[in-house]
């Protein structure tokens, strides 16, 4: 199994959050994770490897990302051929928002952002065009003031639209609040029976509602279907298979409930822009600290 480097960040007890400006000729810290939430901009950085929890993918020239709280990921040369790369990552407490805070009326935009946090948000090329004067400006301010800027751009990005997760089934040990009984007593039983045969009949029995009732409400709670959950589910199984095991495609897909491996990989490559076996070679390239 390939080990996560924990990275203890310089943030320390006193500050709110900490604030880095680099330019650098390549990718080389290792994937890691920690204990503060961090958002991540870069330019030029077109060709790198990004890796957050499950996902991996290939950036463009702008990149922003917020990640949640121990949730793995890093960045990395692959096809980057600049040698003037730019990142700016600030890293705050979640102490910073508590719990009883974030219920505030006010801060309902916030809580969804850093409740999405956990599954890594890709922000689209027009949020980060706007956004990106913003969070370079925050360099230059002090105290209070740059306090406020600071959670005046969370708040903002918390309202753009098309944010994308990237591990939706993530490797946090967080996860999302379902806030009802119901889902959780659903997703418990998926969970556990992922690798077998489930049937929107079966669930539904378990939640005591008609399979129509049923589907209508995982829909409108989760945005999305009861196939689309239970396939996001065991692609997030099917990818910590890929990473930590040899065994083949095939058995990865029938080990995480997929009968037939077409689908498994039309699915899979829908879901990570590429197949199984580029994913698994892509984590495997991918150097690894302990």
């Amino acid at each position: 199994m390939s080990e996560i480097y924990r990275e203890i960040t310089p943030l320390s007890d006193n500050d709110c959050f900490t604030f880095f400006s680099r330019q650098k000729r390549e990718f080389n810290f290792p994937f890691h994770n920690h204990e503060e939430f961090e958002l991540n901009l870069i330019w030029n950085g077109k060709g790198a490897k990004r890796i957050v929890g499950y996902h991996v993918g290939e950036i463009d020239d702008l990149e922003l990302v917020f990640i949640g709280e121990n949730l793995p990921h890093g960045w990395f040369t692959h096809n980057c051929q600049s040698t003037e790369i730019h990142e700016i990552t600030i890293q705050f407490h979640k102490e910073l928002f508590d719990e009883k805070f974030l219920r505030r009326n006010q801060l309902n935009n916030i809580r969804k952002l850093i409740e999405s946090a956990s599954q890594g948000i890709l922000f689209s090329r027009d949020t980060i065009q706007t956004f990106k004067p913003r969070i370079e400006a925050l360099i230059n301010k002090r105290g209070f003031e740059s306090l406020i800027e600071f959670m005046s751009v969370l708040n903002d990005l918390s309202v753009t639209k098309n944010q994308y997760l990237l591990s939706p089934v993530s490797s946090s040990s967080q996860g999302v609040n379902l806030k009802s009984r119901r889902l959780e007593k659903a997703f418990e039983f998926i969970r556990s029976n992922y690798d077998k045969e489930i049937s929107l009949a079966d669930v539904s029995k378990i939640v005591n509602m008609p399979e129509v009732s049923f589907s209508r409400f995982i829909k409108k709670r989760t945005g999305s279907t009861f196939i689309e959950s239970l396939n996001e589910i065991r692609l997030g199984h099917a990818s910590r298979l890929l990473i930590d095991t040899t065994i083949t495609i095939a058995e990865v897909s029938y080990k995480c409930g997929f009968n037939n491996l077409s689908y498994f990989n039309r699915i899979f490559k829908k879901k990570n822009q590429c197949t199984p076996k580029e994913f698994r070679a892509n984590y495997q390239g991918t150097k690894v600290y302990i």
